[in-house]
């Protein structure tokens, strides 16, 4: 397995952008499970997006914004370090 050093605005960025997706889920009234449900993952991947520990592809992304009914833009919408 391969292990990949951040630096500290990647994982600014990931728990940023985690944080966002919780935001999106609770204003929903989703619990962490269901989303993850709705985004075809399991419970423990999704929950590791959200902490900001899990760097995930483009397509989950859409997935997720397609789960939330939101614009994937949607999920960027914060300031850039």
């Amino acid at each position: 397995m391969i292990t990949v050093a951040y630096q500290s605005r990647d994982v600014y960025f990931l728990k940023t952008f985690g944080s966002r997706l919780r935001q999106y889920r609770l204003h929903q009234r989703m619990t962490q499970e269901e989303l993850a449900e709705l985004a075809g993952f399991s419970r423990s991947y999704y929950t590791e997006i959200e902490t900001g520990k899990r760097n995930i592809s483009l397509l989950n992304i859409r997935r997720l914004a397609e789960a939330l009914d939101i614009p994937v833009k949607d999920l960027f919408d914060f300031p850039f370090e």
